[in-house]
């Protein structure tokens, strides 16, 4: 098989044993588990908030679990170790469960909200988030949304610092899914820091110190004048190609002078009217002349008619 697929089937795995021991230790505060497999069997960790109830009378529970669980799963010699939860209200499985259990006995979604991310700060918790997505009071579905402190939402900090469970709570309406986030107590997040007062640089970092007298910044501000000079030096090196610039625009003033001196010596020839001019003249006068036989005809034309209405 290859290991992406082994990485797939692992996955299936775990996260069906997971659903395994939510079902049948729901009763007795079950809180997450870890799997390692070693060469002498699978080693699983459980937490539980009530470890006598996980193990049962004579340890005749984990005896039926750890059968289940071979005859399921496929586990080689599986090997159950139980750990009681120190404090519950710091895990987020176990607040998941509690919050859906109080949202089937009736309680009102607010009020359980705000009641369970209390009890989370009070525990000492940095920050909390309590997410309820589904038919919260309708039968329309809706997300709230209920938070305090400091919470890590994507990146490595989310993965490896928040402790994350889920929940169902099953309704008349519908089912309404419990989403919770916690960050501990002591979580040690990428973004922290701390200034520590009355410290003697020498004790905490005495390569730094050591570098600094190395090539302090006395020795650094001792040699910025010989880099003034040289910078100095090598503008007063560049100087000679700036004064020959003025020398190409006294040749190139003096070239210009000569061209204009040599066409004013030149005579300017004015050229003759040409002949389309006289053409014009003529169809001036032609026009003028065709208009004078016009206005005569014009006239003549009136008096006639003036003697033939006599």
């Amino acid at each position: 098989m290859a290991d992406e697929h082994q990485f797939i089937e692992n996955g299936l795995q775990r996260s069906q044993i997971d659903e395994f021991f939510a079902e049948e230790l729901g009763r007795a505060g079950y809180g997450g588990m870890d799997v390692a497999k070693t060469p002498m069997g699978t080693q699983i960790v459980l937490k539980a908030e009530k470890p006598g109830m996980v193990i049962g009378k004579g340890g005749e529970n984990i005896r039926k679990v750890t059968t289940a669980l071979e005859e399921k799963f496929n586990l080689d010699d599986p090997q159950i170790d139980v750990q009681e939860v120190e404090e519950p209200d710091l895990n987020a499985r176990i607040v998941a469960d509690r919050l859906a259990n109080a949202l089937e006995r009736g309680w009102y979604f607010r009020k359980a909200g705000h009641t369970t991310i209390d009890r989370i700060m009070e525990a000492g918790a940095l920050g909390a988030e309590i997410v309820l997505s589904g038919k919260v009071t309708g039968a329309r579905s809706r997300v709230e949304k209920f938070n305090r402190g400091y919470i890590k939402h994507n990146g490595e900090p989310a993965e490896e610092v928040v402790d994350h469970g889920q929940g169902v709570a099953v309704m008349k309406l519908g089912t309404i899914g419990v989403d919770v986030k916690i960050i501990p107590p002591g979580a040690e997040l990428p973004d922290d820091f701390q200034i520590h007062e009355d410290l003697d640089p020498e004790e905490v970092v005495p390569d730094a110190v050591e570098a600094n007298e190395a090539e302090g910044v006395e020795e650094l501000l001792e040699g910025e004048p010989e880099a003034a000079d040289e910078a100095e030096a090598e503008a007063d090196v560049e100087e000679p190609a700036d004064e020959a610039e003025p020398e190409l625009e006294d040749d190139v003033e003096e070239v210009i002078e000569e061209e204009v001196e040599a066409g004013e010596d030149e005579e300017v020839e004015v050229p003759d009217e040409s002949p389309v001019e006289e053409e014009l003249d003529e169809l001036e006068e032609d026009v003028e002349a065709e208009a004078e036989e016009l206005v005569a005809e014009m006239e003549g034309d009136e008096s006639d008619d003036e003697g033939g209405d006599a």
